[in-house]
């Protein structure tokens, strides 16, 4: 379990980010156009997992901003973003936006992934939503570098995570 902040006050995940130097493991997310999308539909390929609470919020939304905007610059890596909210709202939110470097990913069917990842939030108000975390896994799916965000209201650390990669 870890614990982090929401203005300040600790809130509890399930558990803790995958180690640096393990397999990643596998997961199945429902993407904008509803199709699954598993660990294995990027073998070969760097990934960057991009995971917030919700688009509903500026911090997640700006993330998924700034990381379309790095992700047209990466060779051979995909980043994709990962949350709770329900598949349509992703897709509103890349068409809005004009976001096409990102693939999105909701976890709203099972909520697998973030039980796996460890970032299912347990208690108080975004309790069920996924903490500010980011993963980044090389071309066999090995965890290069992981960030538990500590206060959800602030954004992860851009340039350590893309450095990562």
């Amino acid at each position: 379990m870890a614990t982090i902040t929401l203005a300040g006050n600790p809130i509890n995940t399930i558990g803790n980010l995958p180690s640096v130097g393990s397999k990643a493991p596998d997961f199945k997310l429902v993407k904008s156009d509803l199709s699954v999308v598993m660990l294995q539909d990027f073998e070969g390929k760097k990934l960057v997992l991009n995971i917030f609470p919700s688009l509903d919020t500026g911090i997640c939304a700006s993330s998924v901003r700034h990381f379309n905007a790095a992700a047209g610059k990466l060779e051979n890596t995909v980043v994709l973003c990962i949350s709770k909210d329900l598949p349509f709202a992703h897709g509103r939110f890349c068409a809005a936006e004009g976001l096409n470097n990102v693939v999105t990913a909701s976890d709203f069917r099972e909520g697998s992934f973030g039980k796996d990842y460890g970032v299912t939030i347990i208690d108080e108000a975004f309790e069920g939503l996924l903490s500010r975390s980011v993963v980044v896994l090389d071309e066999n799916g090995i965890v290069k570098y992981t960030e538990q965000v500590p206060e959800i209201a602030q954004e992860p650390d851009y340039e350590a995570a893309l450095k990562a990669v």
